[in-house]
């Protein structure tokens, strides 16, 4: 089996280690065997990164319009091919892995797009004989580091838009999913991308990622994943004045009112908890029902559960595909079992599911009776499990829904007009979904939250300006 190689300074270099990325639907499949870089080739990366700054920056717009353009059609006109490989290497189904490489071509020619349209602003100045002209430059040499739950979507909205308003990358994939980040790395060097200007370097976060966030030529680093590696980072980053931008999780609400229609508001319950085996930071882990609708929706989400298919996750018949890791899947069990311990009640699931082949499959997992006190609606599972809280009415369903450290998406079900536009206002959310799952967004509209769950300016669409460029204000005497 070949060995993956880095991308550093505009070649393919082998690393001094290698990772073998396993099929969680299949543990005996090997995807392959990547490189993992030592501090000395990140430090190699982040040098060329450094260099190719200023020929990046005056190559022009035009220039990355194309670059980017032309990854963007490559990654759509491979989007069967290449959303396989990630639905072998994450778990997810094969038309949620088609899907999200859809999404992420889709964002390649967004953000094409954007590089034609840099901005600024001519002000008249409030003195007399003076003009002001307000302009976006590049931070720099930009650190992306991404989690494994969106293989290639993250990447690209990170690595899209850093290179759209002309920075340098570096780009550590998580250390368990890089055939994506590869295959995307690969379909950028022929796109045309500049050696220096784009670089690849896998590993483990330890290595990789300490080396990206302690070095003094990195201007800005991206970073997705747990809260606490973020918080972490998010000091050591604001130390050095660093820009930082965190995405670390959420434990997003879905509110379900007496007068919503039920059926609604159990897919769209069973859709957002639990679908990409509710290995999503938008994922709603805790459905806040009324007391009205409390069993009669209780009894329609449990039937739902019964007809979810669980299997691998090529197998077009599956709803729901594995758990991406061995370690993802012990720390979801001990999470079940932990609710019992305090006192919710497991009405379904939450136990290990045999299939043809060895794979992390877990039995999707329902709770009620919970209490929004307890560490099942406190803390950030990350699996396949959701719990059942009762509110009184819908005062204290949006009470509990923004009794959270988090505040990265939020839902309700309802038909009143009232309540939705109420709720739109009085979440604490950054953002919100009405009559539809929370988790899911578009790819050119803003991407964040609020608490514990966002840091530092937005992800996505014109938005993502803010963290990728700097303001420079400049006068001129007539």
């Amino acid at each position: 089996m070949s060995i993956y190689r880095n991308w550093i300074a505009g070649e393919w270099f082998a690393g001094n280690d290698v990772s073998e990325n396993v099929n969680p639907s299949d543990l005996n499949d090997i995807v392959g065997e990547y490189a993992r870089a030592d501090p000395r080739q990140v430090e190699v990366a982040i040098e060329a990164a450094a260099e190719a700054r200023a020929g990046w920056r005056e190559a022009g717009i035009m220039r990355r319009f194309e670059i980017l353009d032309r990854a963007g059609s490559e990654i759509l006109a491979r989007k069967d091919e290449l959303g396989e490989l990630l639905s072998r290497e994450e778990g997810k189904t094969r038309v949620e892995g088609v899907g999200e490489v859809a999404r992420a071509g889709n964002v390649f020619k967004w953000f094409a797009g954007e590089a034609l349209r840099p901005g600024g602003e001519l002000i008249e100045s409030v003195r007399p004989g003076l003009s002001v002209e307000v302009t976006r430059e590049p931070v720099g040499v930009v650190g992306l580091i991404t989690p494994w739950n969106f293989p290639i979507a993250i990447p690209a909205w990170k690595i899209a838009g850093a290179l759209a308003y002309g920075n340098t990358v570096v780009f550590k994939p998580a250390d368990s999913v890089p055939a994506s980040a590869w295959a995307l790395t690969d379909i950028l060097v022929r796109a045309g991308v500049p050696g220096g200007v784009f670089n690849l370097v896998m590993g483990r976060g330890s290595v990789v990622g300490e080396t990206i966030v302690n070095h003094r030529d990195v201007a800005a680093v991206s970073f997705t994943g747990s809260q606490e590696v973020g918080q972490r980072l998010a000091s050591q980053l604001v130390g050095r004045l660093a820009k930082v931008q965190l995405e670390m999780g959420g434990k997003n609400p879905l509110i379900v009112l007496d007068d919503a229609e039920l059926d609604i508001a159990v897919e769209v319950a069973v859709q957002g908890a639990y679908y990409s085996t509710g290995q999503r930071c938008t994922a709603s882990s805790r459905l806040i029902v009324t007391r009205g609708i409390h069993d009669a929706f209780v009894a329609g989400l449990t039937k739902r559960l019964e007809r979810v298919r669980v299997g691998a996750a090529l197998d077009p018949r599956t709803d729901i595909g594995p758990v991406a890791e061995a370690k993802q899947l012990r720390g979801n069990l001990d999470y079940v079992a932990l609710g019992q311990q305090e006192g919710a009640q497991l009405v379904r699931g939450g136990d290990l599911l045999e299939r043809d082949r060895p794979g992390h499959f877990m039995n999707p997992a329902l709770f009620v009776d919970a209490r929004n006190d307890m560490r099942i609606a406190r803390e950030e599972i990350f699996g396949p499990v959701a719990c059942v809280i009762q509110a009184q009415d819908y005062d204290d369903a949006v009470a509990i829904a923004n009794d959270t450290p988090f505040g990265l998406s939020s839902g309700i079900v309802t038909t009143s007009l009232k309540h939705a536009s109420d709720f739109k206002r009085r979440s604490a959310a950054g953002m919100v979904m009405v009559n539809t799952p929370t988790a899911g967004v578009d790819f050119h509209v803003p991407f964040g939250g609020r608490k514990s769950s966002s840091y530092g300016p937005r992800e996505q669409g014109r938005y993502a300006a803010e963290f990728y460029t700097t303001t420079k204000t400049a006068y001129t005497a007539a």
